[in-house]
């Protein structure tokens, strides 16, 4: 019986973690991205129509694009050239740029 009551606490402590989590992405997202990518992760808004942003709703893109290479844009930013196309996001930790992933992976349709 402990073992089970211990087991519940974790499991429901690991729920809240995960949606703590996803509200922070959220947050970042709605800050530091949307602007640029949209509320749908098209890229469709003015800046990133100016910018050719990708879709991150196209299946097609999401099968070519990384985790690796979302950290990395998430961290350094990219440029083309010496022009900067995104800057590099602004205080988010590795767990936080973890679920910014998360979250473009998300608009996979």
């Amino acid at each position: 019986m402990k073992m089970k009551k211990m087991l519940l606490t974790t499991l429901a402590l690991a729920a809240t973690t995960a949606a703590l989590s996803a509200a922070d992405a959220a947050a970042t997202w709605d800050k530091q991205c949307k602007a640029c990518h949209g509320v749908d992760g098209k890229g469709q808004t003015p800046m990133g129509k100016k910018l050719s942003l990708k879709d991150f709703t196209d299946p097609a893109f999401q099968a070519n694009f990384t985790d690796a290479q979302a950290t990395k844009a998430i961290k350094e930013g990219v440029k083309d050239g010496d022009k900067t196309k995104m800057k590099a996001a602004e205080d988010v930790t590795d767990a936080d740029i973890k679920d910014l992933v998360a979250k473009v992976r998300a608009y996979k349709k």
